[in-house]
């Protein structure tokens, strides 16, 4: 499956719930502060899908039941597709801001082929089509009202289970969800663990130690590569507030999680210099010419197509001294 990675979006309301989904108020995988079927060839709303909402209804809360293990035979459906798809349409979006369904899906059928092989991608446009239904629908889904009520969260994630089952065959579900699903019932298991009161100190902390074990060893690296990366930036924003040079730095990252790690994280302080620098040029310019032609150009010439997305944003943040 070959994938070309692309970031940035355009700012309507539907490419953003393609982008990031719910996200928004999914991003949390656990309370942390808290201690081969066939493919349908046609876009939501065909003859198949009757049948996958009533999958949907009679499967009720079978995301919280953890699937049995095994490789997926069909070329398609295999780990890492979910990243193809949002890949693709990444790309699409990337072609104009639009938030209607029918030119994204016009975008990408014109792509298709520079992110799929040829014995997929017929399979995986539709499928993409279908999964642009899907991301609209979705919108449909309200958030939880209060992220720490494991209820309400159990409640959404029901809802949006059932609306991926309405749209995707079973073994589409295992290929797009099935990692997610796995992170779902984790950290709602975090959550009904931390809010029993019953529990000791040492039951709770055993708890939480069975719920990790009983992630698929992939998600338990990832999760552990999380929170280092957490870790990582916590230093970081210690040693800025430390103002420390270039050389404690690298000794104190170094000593915590060697040297290869250590000179990755001083080539992303050395990318956000220059960033920052960039930021002061295009923000002086702003202020001394005003908006205009002019300024656009050295938009265009100071970022990335990418990083122009963010421009404003974090010019924002420094107004509000962030």
């Amino acid at each position: 499956m070959a994938v070309t990675r692309r970031r940035g979006a355009a700012p309507a309301l539907l490419a953003a719930l393609l982008v990031l989904g719910v996200s928004a108020w999914f991003a949390m995988r656990s309370p942390e502060a808290d201690g081969g079927a066939g493919t349908h060839l046609s876009v939501a709303g065909n003859d198949g899908a009757t049948g996958r909402a009533g999958r949907a209804e009679a499967a009720g809360t079978a995301f919280l039941a953890p699937r049995p293990p095994g490789p997926l035979a069909d070329p398609l459906l295999v780990p890492g597709l979910r990243h193809a798809i949002d890949a693709l349409l990444n790309d699409a979006l990337e072609a104009g801001a639009t938030d209607d369904p029918q030119e994204i899906k016009r975008r990408l059928r014109a792509l298709a082929d520079r992110h799929f092989a040829a014995d997929v991608r017929e399979r995986a446009l539709a499928l993409a089509l279908r999964y642009v239904d899907y991301r609209a629908a979705l919108g449909s889904v309200p958030p939880p009202a209060d992220m720490s009520d494991a209820k309400a969260v159990r409640t959404a994630m029901q809802a949006r289970d059932s609306l991926r089952q309405q749209f995707f065959e079973p073994a589409e579900y295992e290929a797009l969800f099935a990692e997610e699903a796995a992170l779902d019932r984790h950290t709602l298991a975090r959550m009904d663990i931390a809010g029993d009161r019953t529990l000791t100190a040492s039951q709770r902390a055993d708890a939480m130690r069975a719920a990790e074990a009983a992630l698929p060893e992939p998600l338990r690296a990832a999760r552990q590569a999380s929170v280092a990366h957490l870790a990582a930036a916590d230093q970081t924003a210690d040693l800025n507030a430390r103002h420390a040079d270039d050389a404690t730095r690298y000794a104190e990252r170094s000593a915590r999680y060697g040297e290869a790690a250590a000179q990755a994280l001083a080539r992303r302080d050395e990318e956000e210099r220059q960033w920052q620098r960039r930021l002061d040029q295009y923000q002086q310019a702003r202020a001394a010419t005003g908006e205009g032609p002019a300024l656009q150009q050295l938009r265009q010439r100071l970022f990335t197509p990418a990083e122009q997305l963010r421009v404003d944003a974090a010019l924002a943040l420094r107004g509000a001294g962030g």
